[in-house]
């Protein structure tokens, strides 16, 4: 096999935001080409999203396309998911029952039923399945998860997690928005908005970069929007399986917040500070010394933010980059497969797709509970 790999999409048709950033992400590395999808469920639009995107081919639905794909002999090699979350189950289904590779947005569906569903189909088709998560491929969170591997950090004690937003401090969905439509609906989103979009977000950061699961969480979700269905802001408090304890806060009502995911965690020895409005500095805390401010693209960063790099220092590098780091790691696994090697899954899976469904599910328990604990 060889690169470019051919690409399809499904959703990401006119007036989506994710798809175009998946589009990007692939291409970037020229390791793919996006050559066909089913854009939308409206057949013009497909169409017409299609042309703007100048694919080879356009699908009216992604049954039609799961099936045609896998008979051709120039079919595509995988297929990116970027629909609404109660598309993931069946659309994800088909595809790999079509013998077709997946790399699918986030998160893995919209209820816990239908992620065990997606996981039993990956299983039984022996293809693979990545999860864009996309902040674990920001250089300095792989520096961040390098140095606590190392033992630098020592014990684990306290993890601090926030991701607020403001975007629907509004009621947009009356007004037309499609994203908000969507993810406020629980028809198409599942059971949640907020800790589902982007709480998945920092639970997979604080996992990501710690090693350490969330083994236990007290929640309160709240809809502070009147007649909104869905959560919009959520606080937790977190039990990790080592017996270190953390606080976990989602907002999308957050007035004045734009994308602001941080992470900070404290060890026996150190503690690690990052932000993702300003990707490329890892804050590094060793017990009675200064502060340390660590750069992207510098060689103390190590091995696994190196990798990662593409700029030299001082060149800002971003979520775009950060998303295509997921998928070189996916693409490249593609390949080796291909060629018979053993892929080397260095991005999230199956595993961490379930485990973010089940996190969802203990907040939304315990919150509907009275903010109680409740095991994930």
């Amino acid at each position: 096999m060889s690169f470019p790999l051919r690409a399809g999409i499904v959703g990401g048709g006119a007036g989506a935001f994710i798809g175009a950033v998946h589009r990007i992400a692939a291409q970037l590395d020229s390791k793919a080409q996006v050559v066909a999808g089913a854009m939308s469920s409206d057949p013009q639009r497909a169409q017409t999203s299609a042309d703007d995107w100048h694919l080879a081919r356009s699908y009216a639905s992604y049954e039609t396309m799961a099936e045609a794909e896998a008979e051709r002999q120039d079919g595509i090699d995988f297929v990116m998911i970027t629909t609404p979350n109660s598309l993931h189950a069946p659309v994800a289904m088909a595809f790999l029952q079509a013998g077709i590779h997946v790399i699918c947005d986030k998160p893995l569906a919209d209820n816990l039923a239908q992620a065990e569903r997606i996981a039993a189909a990956v299983e039984n088709s022996g293809k693979l399945f990545a999860l864009t998560q996309t902040y674990t491929g920001y250089p300095m969170v792989r520096a961040a998860r390098e140095f606590v591997q190392s033992g630098r950090l020592g014990t684990l004690r306290k993890v601090q997690v926030e991701y607020n937003q403001d975007w629907l401090k509004d009621p947009l969905e009356t007004l037309g928005n499609k994203q908000a439509v969507w993810r406020t609906d629980p028809a198409r989103a599942g059971i949640s908005c907020c800790v589902a979009d982007i709480g998945t977000h920092a639970q997979n950061l604080l996992e990501y970069v710690t090693g350490s699961n969330i083994s236990a969480v007290c929640a309160e979700l709240s809809s502070f929007v009147a007649g909104r269905e869905l959560d919009d802001d959520a606080s937790m408090l977190l039990r990790l399986d080592d017996g270190a304890r953390g606080t976990l806060q989602c907002s999308q009502i957050a007035c004045g917040e734009e994308n602001n995911l941080s992470l900070r965690i404290y060890g026996t020895d150190a503690g690690l500070e990052w932000q993702q409005q300003e990707p490329n500095t890892l804050l590094v805390k060793l017990a009675g010394q200064p502060w340390q401010r660590w750069r992207a693209g510098m060689d103390y960063t190590g091995t696994m933010a190196t990798a990662a790099t593409r700029t030299p220092p001082g060149h800002p590098e971003g979520y775009l980059e950060s998303f295509a780091n997921v998928y070189v790691d996916f693409i490249d696994d593609v390949a080796r497969v291909a060629a018979g090697g053993t892929p080397l899954e260095n991005y999230p899976g199956i595993a961490e797709g379930l485990r973010r469904m089940k996190f969802v599910q203990a907040a939304v328990n315990s919150s509907a509970q009275g903010a109680v604990w409740v095991d994930v």
